[in-house]
């Protein structure tokens, strides 16, 4: 106690001094423990965050808990900048329009980038550990020159084109049938019937009789009118020949056959007396048949006149002809709604193709020009509206407002909404909604 007491009084105020620091230090530490507070880091200490997860922040090197991606220095003093990844592009006029990569968009304004984190409009965001969880599969929309067969069934008819109808155009007796059953095969030329008329026999006599008068000024015009009445009754160049040969009428006349082909149906009988305008003869050529098909109304734009098809016919299996599309019809039948097509088809020799065969014809249909195309399993019909969801990359997904046009081979022509090279989801539209609200997103764009 006396050795206190001689301690100079400077070195009394330095001692007590220090022991309030200490006391007060104390107290402060004790009062922080309380709080649960962690000694916070200098301007020099090195910050780490996750590339995928910014708002993850660690003092030490290592791994993200959440995705498993190795952490990287974070933006602060000193520190090197952590460089953003772009997601896409889009016009600053226009932000619906958007693009994969730079250039220009279609008013001529700069297409800007977006960068992560940025706002990206109707996007949503999912936890690329759940995305990968889930299997989300993309594929980049691309351009393509689609094509389509269009399988239908349809029958053969004959070509009304070539369906003659042989009538009398004189009064007279038929003395002889040259052709007289159905199912008979004839050649233009070919002696038809042989027939008695007394006008065919006044007309020859008259013919003959100015054939005589030549010599008087008007008798060529006579004799023209005299010969085209024999033309105008079937009397043949060679029978009218035959004729100024001879000298004198002949008492029957032979009637050919005006066209080639099959005796569809006979009206005539040997013996018979017709009249003129009586029809005799149906005469069908079967050379050439259609082939009329129902196409359905979808399939209907891939149509065109003078498109080649393949006819395949169930009385001969394993046999393919070839035909050309020559007629669409212009109206759709109101009932099955579909629209009749007509197919030109060229017949064998011996006609093997026969009206009434049914066939299958296949179409194939070549786009004008490439368009782009997404699969078309990523193409969601959600009623009013189609949409795709595009991924827009580190973890954002955006549903897209399309509108589509054919589809063929697995892809469907996109008309309006997704450029080439941006990606587009194919699987796990309906997990991404139930992980992220994509039913909000989509209220969001239709509201806009």
């Amino acid at each position: 106690m006396r050795n206190i007491l001689n301690i100079p009084r400077n070195g009394l105020l330095l001692i007590f001094g220090a022991l309030a620091f200490l006391i007060a230090g104390s107290a402060g530490f004790i009062d922080c423990s309380k709080k649960n507070v962690a000694p916070a880091m200098t301007a020099q200490d090195t910050v780490y965050q996750c590339p995928m997860h910014p708002n993850y922040l660690s003092n030490r090197p290592g791994n993200c808990p959440i995705c498993g991606m190795k952490l990287v220095p974070a933006k602060g003093p000193g520190k090197p900048e952590v460089k953003k990844r772009v997601l896409y592009y889009r016009d600053a006029m226009n932000p619906s329009y958007t693009s994969p990569k730079p250039g220009k968009a279609p008013d001529g304004m700069d297409l800007v980038p977006v960068y992560e984190g940025e706002n990206t409009g109707n996007a949503v965001k999912i936890d690329p550990a759940m995305v990968q969880n889930s299997g989300v599969q993309t594929e980049p929309a691309a351009l393509r020159t689609l094509t389509r067969d269009i399988r239908t069934s349809a029958t053969v008819m004959p070509d009304e084109r070539r369906i003659s109808m042989i009538p009398s155009k004189v009064m007279g007796y038929v003395q002889k049938l040259s052709v007289n059953y159905t199912g008979q095969r004839v050649i233009k030329g070919q002696p038809l019937y042989d027939l008695y008329s007394p006008d065919l026999v006044s007309a020859q006599s008259e013919y003959l009789q100015t054939i005589q008068n030549i010599a008087s000024s008007d008798s060529g015009q006579m004799l023209q009118s005299a010969r085209q009445r024999l033309l105008n009754w079937d009397i043949s160049e060679a029978q009218i020949a035959a004729l100024e040969k001879r000298g004198a009428p002949e008492k029957t006349i032979t009637i050919v056959s005006p066209v080639n082909g099959v005796v569809a149906d006979k009206m005539i009988l040997e013996g018979q007396t017709i009249e003129p305008g009586m029809q005799l003869y149906k005469i069908i050529d079967y050379t050439r048949v259609w082939v009329e098909a129902a196409i359905y109304q979808q399939d209907v734009p891939l149509v065109k006149i003078g498109q080649h098809a393949r006819i395949e016919l169930d009385y001969y299996p394993g046999e393919s002809f070839n035909g050309t599309v020559t007629y669409i019809a212009p109206e759709l039948n109101m009932e099955s709604r579909t629209l009749k097509v007509r197919l030109e088809l060229p017949n064998t020799a011996d006609l093997k193709i026969k009206p009434g065969m049914n066939a299958t014809i296949t179409i194939h249909s070549v786009m004008n020009k490439k368009t782009v195309t997404v699969p078309e399993q990523a193409v969601i019909h959600s009623g009013l509206r189609t949409l795709v969801v595009v991924a827009r990359g580190g973890g954002y997904f955006e549903p897209r407002e399309v509108k589509i046009g054919q589809t063929a081979e697995g892809y469907t022509e996109i008309i309006q909404g997704v450029q080439e090279g941006e990606e587009i989801v194919l699987s796990s539209q309906f997990l991404i909604d139930s992980e992220s609200n994509l039913k909000k997103a989509i209220q969001q764009m239709n509201a806009k």
